[in-house]
């Protein structure tokens, strides 16, 4: 039996249902994280990353919409564990909580509703290619504006930009779509940050682009400066500059370390994954089944041993 986490209790995943009045269904008015958790067959262990980052963001976030929540970091960390270990994972797998307004009402504002929380597993697998590398578009549908609705919370409202510009990517024959700001400028990717070699030197654009404030970017960043002793410069990033960078990857909880091989048509490098982009996936995903020390913090194990 599957369960999920749901306004309070433990319950089958076919009891985990909201009313089709419910507030947030109709106007995106939802604050949610994803996860990932992976085995380790010989350690037997399920480990999950960056647990409490994930949900310092999601509570935050709620905040920002004047969602407060019953449950602090420790809680949902619990509340995580306990659910993978009743549906008894020993795989990979994708987590998502997300917190809503549950009153059954239809005005689309923030203050005088009740925040609920639900929770439940995915088996997810690759959400893109990281062995061969992806091509990628820049799309013609602009990162949503700070102003507007702010990329750095994740908003489920917020998320048709990004649907729009990953589906005008899928058909036109690309696997993902790359955003420009308001300011024409490198945003990200759908649901990906971006970084850029050029020259030996890693550039990613800054928080002030109207980006996600990434889990994955703020590892991987450290991972370039400590491990690979990379030079990492956080700026506005020109559409042009895509065209001439040596290696390009994307990270994120979803795409991990994910190489571009291809910007509209146009090679990156050779049109193969670049070395610091190997080096880099090496170091990750060891890391995160726990098979380097150092980097342990990261991990939650999920079985007592």
């Amino acid at each position: 039996m599957e369960f999920a986490f749901f306004e309070g209790k433990f319950v089958p995943i076919e009891e985990a249902n909201i009313n089709i009045k419910t507030n947030s269904f109709h106007y995106g008015t939802a604050i949610f994280e994803g996860l990932r958790a992976y085995w380790n067959e010989d350690h037997q262990q399920l480990y999950i990353l960056f647990a409490r980052e994930h949900y310092e963001r999601l509570i935050k976030n709620a905040r920002s919409l004047f969602m407060e929540l019953p449950y602090g970091v420790d809680d949902l960390v619990e509340i995580t564990k306990e659910l993978l270990r009743k549906n008894e994972v020993r795989q990979d797998v994708y987590i998502r909580p997300i917190v809503y307004f549950k009153d059954l009402a239809l005005t689309p504002k923030l203050i005088g509703y009740t925040p609920e929380i639900a929770m439940y597993t995915y088996n997810f697998g690759r959400y893109l290619d990281t062995s061969k590398g992806i091509r990628v578009k820049v799309s013609s549908w602009r990162r949503n504006d700070d102003n507007s609705i702010p990329a750095r919370w994740k908003v489920a409202g917020a998320y048709i930009n990004s649907a729009l510009a990953k589906t005008e990517a899928l058909m036109s024959g690309y696997d993902e779509a790359i955003l420009l700001n308001s300011q024409g400028y490198v945003a990200e990717g759908s649901g990906e940050n971006i970084f850029l070699i050029r020259d030996g030197k890693a550039v990613t654009p800054s928080y002030n682009e109207h980006i996600l404030e990434g889990i994955t970017r703020r590892a991987v960043i450290n991972l370039l400066k400590n491990d690979l002793v990379v030079r990492v410069e956080e700026r506005p990033v020109a559409r042009s500059e895509l065209y001439v960078a040596d290696e390009i990857f994307l990270t994120g909880t979803a795409a991990e370390v994910t190489p571009v091989v291809e910007v509209d048509n146009r090679k990156v490098g050779n049109g193969e994954i670049g070395e610091i982009t190997k080096q880099l996936q090496e170091i990750y995903f060891n890391a995160v089944r726990g098979n380097i020390e150092r980097y342990r913090s990261w991990l939650t194990p999920v079985y007592e041993k």
